[in-house]
């Protein structure tokens, strides 16, 4: 057995409770009394619950793993809780924790926590803080060890599952092998045609996607009954998690999908410097990360991957089919699906994409160019916050601009900072027009220019809207939802009918609504975006009550 890793001690992992809070804490738990040896919760359990220690003593394992014993990483004694932040977000226990002597628990059920964290705003704050903490002190340690993703550098694939585990803040561990390094998991019967593999719980998953990491883990959508719920928004970039916080935090049953993972396009950026109260800057995957925790404190069910393809009508409510066949009922939908990234029309583009070519520009990325030269396409401020950030971490920069005018859609704080960095070079009215390498990208041709060295080719050259999937509703020659008072005089008939004008933000199909880059005339900034997701919610409450 390993030994036992007991971190320093973390007032937030480990809060001290004071006899008042104890009190009003074991309110929401029924007590049970246990004997040593017995099991509170075992990993793979679907559903398990917070335990409260009462008396006596609970100790967290990671169990064995076929080669790797098991592993008790930490001992909780009374008046103290066990669990971390799987509780909120739905996963299965991927932990189990054990009494180690007669000991007397209260569990405190995912229901009942949920009503904690509403009604009890002190309690939340400690119990949120702890689980969130204990999350990040868990992914560095042998806990990683039982979701553990294994692939090639250059797969596109194995780039897709450690983005997903990233954005859902999954614990994790990632291990980049080429075909040679295959010979520790052959007693596995793995080879290369079987990467990426996802272990779960020591069991190995070749050719692994999102989806069915997903699955396995808990994180998919399952529908209760019969249920309706109030509002389901469709997209988990700021714009979506923007409206599932302020629908969920005033009473609204809300459930968020995304078709890869909560953050959107605002994820991918390395640096939001004009974001209302961060003088300092904030990176898109930050500030995602902690809306996406907002979410789950206000009971957000939030699914990924989980694509939305199809939404109708049916009588008073509305239906939204997954990918997967599996049918949500609604009474409202927001959809902020957002839009999907251009690419060049060029030879061994999809060869290229995953194994050099990027649309985001973060610390996964980064690993994969290590300081070596790279390509920055496009003129917005995505492309200069890109450039900036790959330079500042050691990588040379060709930033290629179709335009002769850098300022004409880039921030001005940018454009000073871009020509005062002796890592980038721009290169104004120039295209990218050849690329090439062996597995992976290696040189990239600009018509300016010529041929020059490049690991990765990074992409910021706009998107096209993701509504391809709601052919019903009125949209502008671009695909972008027309929305309010711009929806087309030709389906307002039914409003007629209804007695009332579309709301804001609201489709030409009644309580369907749109906010962010999806919607026509939207801003295409990340606080616009939060700004209309949360609007949006209001008017939803008017759909709801009329």
């Amino acid at each position: 057995m390993e030994p036992t890793v007991e971190p320093a001690f973390d007032p937030v992992q480990r809060p001290e409770l004071t006899d008042e809070q104890w009190e009003r804490l074991r309110g929401f738990g029924v007590a049970e009394d246990v004997d040593a040896g017995d099991y509170l919760f075992r990993s793979g359990d679907r559903d398990y619950d917070l335990i409260l220690v009462d008396k006596g003593e609970v100790e967290v394992v990671r169990d064995s793993l076929f080669w790797i014993d098991e592993a008790v990483l930490t001992r909780s004694g009374p008046r103290t809780f066990v669990g971390e932040l799987g509780l909120l977000n739905g996963q299965g226990a991927f932990l189990s924790a054990r009494a180690t002597q007669p000991t007397r628990v209260l569990r405190v059920s995912r229901p009942e926590l949920r009503r904690l964290m509403a009604e009890d705003d002190e309690l939340c704050d400690i119990v949120l803080h702890a689980l969130w903490a204990r999350r990040e002190s868990l992914r560095r340690g042998p806990a990683a060890l039982t979701l553990k993703f294994v692939g090639q550098t250059s797969s596109s694939d194995f780039l897709a599952l450690q983005r997903f585990a990233e954005r859902l803040d999954l614990v994790h561990k990632s291990v980049e092998v080429t075909a040679a390094d295959l010979g520790a998991h052959a007693k596995l019967g793995v080879s290369t045609e079987d990467l990426p593999i996802a272990y779960i719980q020591g069991e190995p998953i070749p050719r692994a996607t999102p989806g069915i990491v997903a699955e396995r883990l808990g994180l998919s959508y399952s529908a209760d009954g019969d249920e309706v719920v109030d509002l389901v928004v469709v997209g988990g970039g700021p714009a979506g998690l923007a409206a599932a916080i302020y629908g969920a935090s005033e009473g609204l049953t809300t459930v968020l999908l995304d078709a890869v993972a909560p953050g959107g396009q605002a994820a991918s950026t390395s640096r939001i410097e004009n974001f209302l109260g961060f003088p300092f800057g904030v990176s898109g995957g930050d500030l995602i990360g902690q809306a996406s925790l907002q979410a789950l404190k206000f009971g957000v069910r939030v699914y990924a991957p989980c694509e939305a393809v199809k939404l109708e009508p049916v009588g008073d409510l509305l239906d939204i089919t997954l990918a997967d066949g599996r049918v949500i009922r609604s009474r409202t939908t927001i959809v902020t699906s957002g839009a999907a990234y251009r690419r060049l029309d060029l030879d061994r583009w999809s060869d290229f994409e995953g194994a050099g070519i990027y649309y985001a520009a973060t610390q996964l990325e980064l690993r994969q160019v290590s300081e070596s030269p790279v390509v920055v396409v496009g003129g917005a401020n995505s492309a200069g916050q890109a450039s900036l950030y790959l330079a500042a971490n050691g990588c040379p920069v060709h930033l290629v601009v179709r335009g002769t005018e850098l300022g004409s859609r880039m921030s001005s704080y940018l454009v000073d900072r871009l020509m005062e960095e002796p890592r980038v070079q721009v290169h104004r009215g120039s295209r990218v027009v050849g690329l090439d390498g062996d597995r992976s990208l290696q040189r990239v041709r600009i018509d300016s220019l010529g041929e020059v060295d490049a690991r990765g080719l990074f992409c910021f050259i706009g998107a096209d809207p993701a509504t391809a999937w709601l052919p019903a509703l009125d949209r502008d020659d671009d695909g972008f939802l027309r929305t309010g008072t711009d929806v087309a005089v030709q389906s307002l008939a039914q409003w007629q009918r209804m007695g009332r004008e579309p709301l804001p933000f609201e489709t030409s199909l009644p309580r369907v609504f749109a906010a962010g880059d999806v919607r026509r005339g939207s801003m295409k900034r990340v606080a616009a975006a939060v700004g209309e997701g949360s609007s949006a919610v209001a008017s939803v409450h008017r759909a709801l009550a009329g």
